[in-house]
């Protein structure tokens, strides 16, 4: 078989000694369960690897890795066939795992950040001799090799086990670790109107807002047509929901996670149990509806005012929002957003709601927008990534148009 090739892109070769403990690291990485029993990460992690130290970053693209390491064609489809990424995306989620066990903290560091297939490596700083009256300054390496004269003192906290030898993942990476470290698939489940028929399935709600499909004569029920189900059924979904739903697949992909999407009314307590859930909606999400009602934060209608509860003060409602009112003259919307055990279905399950769509538009922003989460981490308690989180946002609506998502009120627990 032709061996597809790119131009070969060199870098500057890291010494012997460098080399040699990377590569030691790698086989100790390598022999751990979370890698030793399979064939595609061990295969794809020594390639990237050994291309790394050797210099040759330039071939280290998805397609020549398909070619290089999966023996696929030269020409093959990347999007029908996308082995590279989902194993990258395995072997990123096994990383992590890996170096938050406690025994490997101290161990020089691989990482495969997303996007790149170029690992990158972090060593240790070694623990201090009695210090001189000047520091020598670390050879630089690339940009995670970088240490100049100001670090010094870092240096030297990092050793005596103050510091960690590397920087701390973004506010947004630890949000979603929980989820992203999952070896289960992400299911998203978006919302959706009601069944369109005569009556309500079993343990369904029924929704006197919306019109049903007339009985055949006799009394009995008829089967629901195309123009229903399509037109006016259950498979439509909300725009804003499909931005919503659009932002966060992307952060999914750009992470290396598999994903599958559903739709609420097809959506079950079993596919509920199967991994971590992304719940995208609120009064059009009966799972939202349910899995938020024992919560501190929760979803509540009386009539024509939707409202986000909080238990803390159940008789507040100045979170609302007047169904009546004309959406032009709406100026300002609120929105849920969750990460939590869930104990019924013991997974992880995030929450992005509004009481209309411009909430939601807003929680999406606002759970792939580093900057946001940021605000949030600003915050939140020392250990707020390990915990339950909910938290209330705002945005102010100008002409139909929802504006920058504010925190207004947040619980960890």
């Amino acid at each position: 078989m032709e061996r597809l090739r790119t131009p070969e892109v060199r870098h500057p070769v890291y010494s012997e000694a460098e080399r040699e403990g990377i590569r030691n690291q790698m086989e100790r990485m390598l022999a751990n369960p979370l890698f030793k029993n399979s064939k595609r990460y061990p295969n794809l992690l020594r390639y990237i690897v050994e291309h790394t130290l050797a210099g040759f970053t330039g071939e280290l693209k998805e397609r020549t890795l398909g070619v290089e390491v999966f023996g696929r064609q030269p020409d093959y489809d990347t999007n029908a066939d996308p082995v590279v990424r989902a194993t990258a995306g395995e072997i990123r989620k096994r990383i992590a795992q890996y170096y938050h066990e406690h025994e490997h903290e101290t161990e020089i560091r691989i990482d495969l950040l997303p996007g790149s297939y170029v690992p990158e490596f972090e060593i240790p700083a070694a623990r201090p001799a009695p210090v001189p009256a000047a520091l020598p300054v670390p050879f630089a390496r690339g940009k995670r090799w970088r240490i100049g004269v100001p670090a010094a003192v870092a240096v030297l906290l990092v050793a005596a086990g103050w510091l960690k030898p590397w920087a701390p993942h973004t506010a947004l990476d630890r949000f979603w670790g929980p989820v992203l470290d999952s070896s289960s698939t992400v299911l998203l489940c978006v919302g959706q109107r009601q069944f369109f028929g005569t009556s309500a399935e079993p343990q369904q709600r029924t929704d006197t807002d919306l019109p049903h499909a007339p009985e055949a004569k006799g009394g009995s029920e008829r089967p629901v047509t195309l123009f229903e189900l399509y037109y006016m059924g259950s498979q439509n979904v909300a725009f804003p929901d499909v931005r919503t739903l659009a932002r966060l697949t992307g952060l999914l992909q750009a992470n290396g996670k598999s994903h599958r999407i559903f739709g609420e009314s097809s959506t079950t307590f079993a596919d509920l149990r199967s991994g971590p859930v992304v719940l995208i909606g609120a009064f059009n999400n009966d799972w939202t509806m349910r899995l938020m009602g024992p919560m501190r934060f929760s979803f509540e209608r009386d009539h024509d005012t939707f409202w986000i509860k909080d238990l803390q003060n159940p008789s507040t409602r100045d979170r609302s929002l007047n169904y009546t009112t004309p959406y032009l003259k709406v100026t300002e919307d609120y929105a849920l957003i969750s990460r939590v055990l869930e104990p019924t279905t013991e997974r992880m399950v995030v929450v992005a709601g509004g009481l209309s769509g411009y909430g939601t538009t807003a929680a999406g922003e606002f759970l792939t927008n580093p900057v946001y989460m940021e605000t949030l981490a600003k915050q939140a308690p020392k250990d707020w990534s390990r915990r339950n989180i909910q938290v209330v946002i705002a945005t102010k609506v100008i002409n139909g148009n929802s504006g920058p998502p504010r925190v207004v009120d947040r619980h960890f627990w």
